[in-house]
């Protein structure tokens, strides 16, 4: 149902995603592109928790892009 919303709807959307998160590996922020036409994906240096490592830049891309 998610990936359905992002196709009917494609919402303006930021990845945000922790380059070096054990548990959910780059591909699965590549994936977003399957669904949705213009995403924007940023790769940062942190890791699982990339909100709580990089608040700083993820605040700025959110803001950069809505």
């Amino acid at each position: 149902m998610w990936q359905d919303y992002f196709r009917s709807h494609q919402p303006k959307t930021v990845v945000a995603w922790g380059r070096g998160d054990p548990f959910f590996g780059v591909p699965g922020a590549q994936a977003f592109r399957r669904d949705l036409k213009d995403v924007r994906i940023e790769l940062l240096d942190s890791g699982h928790f990339a909100l709580e490592e990089d608040a700083a830049r993820v605040a700025d891309l959110i803001l950069q892009t809505f």
